[in-house]
């Protein structure tokens, strides 16, 4: 499969059955911390998140900003396995989308514009569980933070175990 149609499905992986994503920041003593966060994959590949400002992540961010998101999930429709590079656990590999990035924290305007975008979405598709809050309570309670991609890899996008690798070049303004 080529890079280009590979992203495409993984775009539409991450965006409508991975769900829930793995978020890996840095301790403070230099030991990857990985949890799981909502994590919202954009067009630039760049990721938006809105989390509870008391996240010790916001402080890990600010110490280090290097970052991954993986989302990790089934195998693909028709996906196979013939090949084993070095062991057969008779199993199909899941597919697998990981950005590598830059964390940045975000002001409060562009936090509640994602909130709202994000939280609209959600409740037109009858999600509706999660407490929905004023701009003030978003700007009291949560805290936006934008990744911006360096590399990211595609596993379980193409034939057997080929994987897709690319370097995202930041746009000029």
């Amino acid at each position: 499969m080529d890079l280009e149609t590979a992203r495409v499905a993984a775009a539409a992986f991450v965006r409508a059955e991975a769900g829930f994503a793995q978020l890996t920041t840095i301790d403070d003593e230099g030991y990857p911390v990985t949890r799981t966060t909502t994590a919202f994959l954009e067009d630039d590949w760049s990721i938006s998140l809105v989390q509870r400002a008391g996240h010790r992540r916001l402080g890990q961010w600010r110490r280090d900003p290097r970052t991954l998101v993986t989302w990790v999930g089934a195998s693909a429709p028709g996906a196979t396995n013939e090949h084993p590079a070095v062991f057969d656990v008779n199993l199909l590999p899941p597919r697998l989308v990981a950005v590598r990035g830059r964390a940045e924290l975000m002001p409060p305007e562009w936090t509640v514009a994602v909130y709202r975008r994000r939280v609209s979405e959600q409740r037109a598709r009858g999600f509706t569980k999660a407490p929905l809050r004023t701009d003030e309570q978003v700007v009291a309670e949560l805290a936006g933070v934008r990744i911006h991609p360096v590399r990211v890899r595609l596993e379980g996008f193409g034939e057997n175990a080929e994987s897709h690798l690319w370097t995202v070049r930041r746009q000029q303004t």
